[in-house]
């Protein structure tokens, strides 16, 4: 017979929680119970991998204190891993004797809670203990309360080895009707990384310049390369250009799949357009070449699509509104 331990605590010296697990162990293994322990503080950046451990086991132990309010994060988020990744099938077998000592208020709702959340993982359940425990000194000088917690101990081995059976309960249906969660190819650890990138803006730009440059690299190999590209959108803008008395002013366009960005010096009446790198100018705007095209076709503005978010910029705003009253394209 196995059996797991996950403690949600913080470890702390004082936890009266640690005192009931460390008693219960030990009864356990007089027993010749394998008692296996996870605490969820230590194993906070691979908690979405515990659920696999659960297949090993014949019973659990979940495990934690309220200090404050409720159950706590780390425990949360096992349920919330032995939800999405968990093996319903196996935990359908695995007997759980909830363990919450209470500092403050609410040791009994965490009790309810631990047994509600594994009855509706569709786990089976074996009566538990909680209670409020202001010091620990009361639990280790009260003999009475140390037998209490090896007959719980007890309790949960017979429970286990003679298979007790329980009547259905209506969480369970919860499972059955409700349970939706799509399966997805990923593993634990990369839906983790995947969630982790997907919030990291760095991350996301990096990803986008790469892709940029990917693109870059097959237009090359289908032969529209830069030899072809210093000329592209040129003649657009020359032909869109409304001079404008004491319009001067300096824009470079990185346009995505582009090598070189596109480089535009308005001075009054002349217009210069060319692809070139340049290290300094009055606006620099970064926009994918689709994008760039409805802008070019009369779809929409420079303005619009600045404020929609599919174009960026720095540099002088005066500037960048004077593109739509300097460039008219139709």
């Amino acid at each position: 017979m196995k059996i797991n331990i996950y403690y949600g605590g913080r470890g702390l010296i004082d936890d009266p929680t640690l005192f009931v697990i460390n008693k219960m162990q030990t009864v356990l293994e007089e027993l010749n119970v394998t008692v296996e322990r996870f605490n969820l503080h230590e194993l906070k950046n691979s908690i979405t991998t515990l659920p696999q451990t659960l297949k090993s086991a014949d019973g659990v132990i979940l495990a934690t204190t309220v200090e404050w309010y409720g159950i706590g994060g780390f425990m949360q988020t096992f349920l919330d891993a032995c939800w999405l990744y968990g093996d319903k099938e196996k935990i359908s077998g695995i007997y759980m004797c909830p363990i919450v000592m209470a500092t403050t208020y609410g040791e009994r709702e965490g009790k309810l809670n631990l047994s509600n959340a594994w009855e509706i993982l569709g786990g089976l359940p074996c009566s538990g203990i909680c209670g409020y425990i202001e010091d620990i000194s009361i639990l280790e000088k009260n003999e009475d309360y140390s037998r209490l917690i090896e007959k719980k101990a007890e309790n949960m081995y017979r429970t286990i080895n003679q298979k007790v059976a329980s009547l259905p309960a209506s969480n369970q249906a919860v499972k059955q009707n409700v349970y939706k969660t799509k399966n997805a190819d990923l593993t634990p650890q990369e839906t983790e990384q995947l969630s982790q990138y997907a919030a990291d803006d760095s991350y996301v730009q990096k990803q986008k310049e790469d892709i940029s440059e990917l693109a870059s690299i097959f237009r090359d190999m289908m032969g529209v390369g830069p030899e072809n590209d210093d000329t592209l959108y040129i003649e657009d803008f020359e032909n869109a250009f409304r001079p404008r008395a004491g319009a001067e002013a300096t824009y470079l366009f990185k346009i995505g799949g582009h090598k070189l960005p596109l480089f535009i010096s308005v001075e009054g009446p002349d217009i210069n357009c060319v692809y070139k790198e340049v290290d300094k100018v009055d606006v620099e705007i970064s926009v994918e070449d689709e994008v760039l095209k409805k802008i070019l076709k009369g779809s929409t503005t420079f303005q619009r699509t600045f404020m929609a978010g599919e174009m960026k910029m720095k540099g002088d705003f005066t500037a960048l509104r004077d593109l739509d009253n300097i460039f008219v394209f139709s």
